[in-house]
């Protein structure tokens, strides 16, 4: 989710399509709590760990 938020980020700036430039930086958010909350040992729904 990470790589797909960079990707999309990167993708927004260079085409300047500003939807792009905000879905991806919702999905670093996301990736990055999800990421936080998976190393700290919390489980993420039915997995106990998300990668």
């Amino acid at each position: 989710m990470l790589i797909l938020g960079l990707i999309l980020l990167i993708l927004g700036a260079v085409l300047h399509v500003p939807i792009l430039w905000t879905i991806g930086i919702i999905l670093i958010i996301v990736g990055a709590v999800l990421w936080i909350a998976g190393s700290a040992g919390r489980q993420i729904g039915p997995r106990a760990h998300y990668w």
